[in-house]
């Protein structure tokens, strides 16, 4: 019965270890994997990061370009605008800048 029972408590303690070590096993399994995993989510998070820096030169190109592009036109406006004929001074539509026949309360005066 003595040896027995030491024989049952030696196999206990035998799967009792080995139990221990698969688990130690599985445990270092999954660290390795979470490390994988967590490399390759810094590595995907690095290259979303570039690409909107990329995006972002882009859109600053674009603008810069709009804006030569727009000020190269108002020169060339300011520039056409020098030579385009005056209105004439006073003008309101009408020759000499009077009214010609048609009368109104407040333009005509009172001798």
């Amino acid at each position: 019965e003595r040896r027995e029972r030491e024989r049952k408590l030696s196999k206990e303690m035998a799967e009792k270890a080995t139990r221990e070590l698969e688990k130690m096993q599985l445990q270092e399994k999954a660290e390795v994997k979470y490390k994988e995993w967590l490399k390759k989510k810094r590595a995907e998070e690095a290259e979303k990061k570039k690409k909107e820096k990329e995006k972002e030169k882009e859109r600053e190109a674009e603008l810069q370009e709009k804006k030569a592009r727009s000020e190269k036109i108002f020169k060339e406006w300011l520039h056409n605008a020098r030579n385009k004929p005056r209105p004439v001074l006073n003008g309101y539509g009408f020759p000499r800048g009077k009214s010609a026949g048609l009368y109104f309360y407040h333009t005509y005066v009172v001798t």
